[in-house]
């Protein structure tokens, strides 16, 4: 089904949205790296039922050396954008904090090039570029 992937990166945009509205909201008196403790306990529990109960769970110690690597990579980065994120959040204008963190397409998209191979065309460049200009116009208003 080709159409799958645009499904969840619609879904994947409408929760992102969501996630700087609720974050934002759950900031108030507390500090924005112990939140980040407390949102990312509850998304471990969260997904441990949900794999175990779409039958997904399998034996980790089966993963190759190579999948772990990346997936302790990926880790990594993702608590440091979520750290990143909050500390922004708890600091500054939502929708500037948020159109800011859309410059991630751009990087995306070059660190793809670079470490993956990927080659975007064009047409995708002139989006990226558009979606760069349009986080310049939101994100950098005084």
């Amino acid at each position: 089904m080709a159409s799958t992937w645009l499904h969840w990166a619609l879904l994947s945009a409408a929760f992102a949205a969501l996630t700087a509205i609720f974050a934002k909201a759950g900031l108030q008196g507390v500090d924005s790296d112990y939140a980040t403790l407390i949102r990312t306990a509850m998304i471990l529990g969260v997904l441990a039922v949900f794999v175990v109960g779409t039958g997904k769970w399998s034996d980790p110690t089966t993963l190759a050396p190579r999948v772990w690597l990346f997936l302790g990579l990926s880790a990594l980065a993702t608590g440091a954008s979520w750290v990143c994120y909050f500390r922004a959040l708890q600091a500054g204008p939502t929708a500037q904090v948020a159109a800011i963190d859309k410059l991630s397409v751009l990087l995306v998209a070059v660190f793809a090039l670079m470490f993956l191979g990927e080659r975007p065309a064009g047409r995708d460049w002139l989006g990226i570029g558009l979606i760069a200009a349009g986080v310049a116009v939101l994100a950098l208003r005084r």
